[in-house]
């Protein structure tokens, strides 16, 4: 009998232990993994804050990647860059390129409960052509729509005034809001996204969170996580310590520093991609000294883009040996600027600048971009140039650069930057950056570079469809902008990525966005 009692004793102990074993897991969020297969959030820390929801103002990867979230183009692009379908379920493209032709799915409604149709599309077209609203999607192609024709509730062609190689990526980037949005006007669409995407809108804390929950009456189905909250961590370490403690269930960009202590989690995952991420210092070619080709080279020839990959990279990526990414359409490599401090110092001399000159570097406040700034100070100051590092949050230094303003206003002297466009778009790759028609705000030309040559190449490549006749121009603007040197080239970055283990359906494209489409849990 005292054996049983025993038993019974030993029984109810450890039915007590696991009882509170479990309720202790439950209220600290525990990472076992039957607890993870509960969760209907999923965590997404990435290392900048967001700047805006409008989709047809935006240029920075992290509000694009949320915004892809909640909204959607006529057209879509595939991890690999390609352009595929997506609220059109055909499209077709005119011999002479001036007309494109959709027909949508039918069906599909935004967020709001609006139906999506052809008067849907034509409404978010004409926010973005209107010249009086300064939005920047205008400039990249927008400009050239000559007519927007509804066909049939579910059929619209739109007719350009001129020939554009890169439209169809364009529509691809235009993503689109409800038309009641627009025409309400009582609400500020850069805070109240309202789409067709497979997750809609719920709350934006600036520097804190966004947060997006998933939209039962999508038309692509409902098979995903509830909720997914995006949060800005700018520091490296607290990134990491969030996904090593499941915090966070992806974070990006994984500080590269960090990769081989977290393959070494069974917790955690680690991804590699090959990217078409840019990094680079804009110069601002209109201010003295930097309006002098010779001083823009000799700050080139002054950087070691090898110790730069090793040193801010941990060596993950490669020395950016032309004006775009290798992984970019009709890339062609150029005779790069190889560290050489003789030679830097010698064009110094020749610019008159024998014992260099103060200057400044923007930049914002994470840590990849203050180690980066940081090592182009090292690096200027063996050739006699100081350089003061000013860093800012990323709303504010957006603000500084695409703020309206001249030319001549610009306050910007150099700019620790990157850029990234699709594998398949060498306009968006180019154009934006090294056309005078875009300086800031109507597009990303923060070297305010200006070369009536590059211009009109420009102009004669919008101009053919043929690949070769295309190839053979944007050889001739890659050659032109790097010898006349508007940027410090950098590097190409490989992208780097952390999810815990039991994520799945999240990819990172080559050009740094985060695809949620089908983010769940394993």
């Amino acid at each position: 009998m005292k054996r049983k009692k025993g038993i019974k004793c030993l029984f109810l102990t450890l039915l007590s232990i696991a009882l509170i074993t479990g309720c202790s897991s439950n209220e600290t969020g525990g990472g076992s993994s039957e607890n993870a297969t509960q969760k209907e959030e999923m965590v997404i820390a990435v290392n900048e804050n967001f700047i805006s929801m409008d989709p047809h103002n935006t240029g920075d990867t992290n509000s694009n990647s949320v915004q892809s979230s909640m909204l959607e183009g006529l057209l879509g692009i595939d991890p690999e860059g390609k352009i595929i379908p997506l609220l059109a379920e055909e499209f077709s493209v005119s011999e002479d390129a001036l007309e494109y032709t959709f027909k949508l799915r039918k069906e599909v409604k935004f967020h709001d409960g609006t139906p999506f149709n052809a008067e849907a599309v034509k409404v978010n077209f004409e926010r973005i052509m209107n010249p009086d609203n300064n939005l920047r999607l205008n400039s990249r192609g927008f400009n050239l729509i000559e007519e927007i024709k509804i066909v049939s509730e579910h059929e619209v062609k739109v007719k350009l005034s001129s020939p554009y190689s890169g439209m169809l990526t364009r529509f691809a980037s235009a993503k689109l809001i409800s038309p009641k949005l627009i025409k309400d006007g009582n609400q500020d669409i850069s805070k109240n996204p309202i789409g067709t995407g497979p997750f809609k809108f719920v709350e934006w804390v600036q520097g804190d969170h966004l947060t997006v929950e998933k939209f039962q009456d999508y038309w692509g189905g409902n098979n995903r996580i509830n909720k997914i909250t995006y949060k800005p961590v700018p520091e490296n370490g607290s990134r990491v310590a969030m996904l090593k403690t499941g915090e966070a269930d992806v974070i990006y960009p994984l500080p590269v520093q960090n990769v081989k202590e977290l393959e070494s989690d069974k917790n955690v995952e680690v991804k590699k991609i090959p990217s078409v991420i840019a990094r680079y210092v804009s110069i601002n070619t209109t201010k003295e000294p930097f309006n002098n080709v010779k001083v823009r080279q000799a700050l080139n020839y002054a950087v070691n883009k090898d110790a730069y990959i090793k040193v801010v990279n941990s060596g993950f990526g490669k020395p950016l040996d032309s004006i775009i990414p290798s992984k970019t359409i009709h890339y062609e490599q150029q005779q790069s600027y190889d560290y050489n401090i003789d030679k830097a110092k010698e064009l110094l001399k020749e610019a008159g600048y024998p014992d260099g000159f103060k200057a400044e570097i923007w930049g914002n406040t994470n840590s990849d971009t203050m180690k980066g700034m940081q090592f182009i100070q090292q690096q200027l100051k063996e050739v006699g140039v100081e350089v003061e590092i000013k860093s800012m949050e990323e709303g504010t230094l957006s603000e500084e650069i695409y703020g309206p303003q001249t030319p001549e206003e610009a306050k910007v002297q150099m700019w620790y930057v990157s850029w990234s466009a699709y594998p398949s778009d060498i306009t968006n790759a180019t154009k934006p950056l090294f056309s005078s028609e875009s300086f800031p705000p109507n597009g990303a030309n923060t070297a305010y570079y200006k070369n009536d040559v590059v211009d009109q190449l420009f102009t004669d490549a919008n101009a053919t469809s043929d690949e070769n006749k295309q190839k053979e121009i944007y050889g001739d603007i890659q050659s032109t902008v790097y010898k006349e040197a508007p940027w410090i080239f950098l590097g190409v970055d490989e992208i780097v990525a952390g999810f815990r283990s039991n994520v799945e359906g999240v990819e990172i494209a080559p050009s740094g966005d985060i695809m949620v489409r089908d983010a769940n849990f394993k």
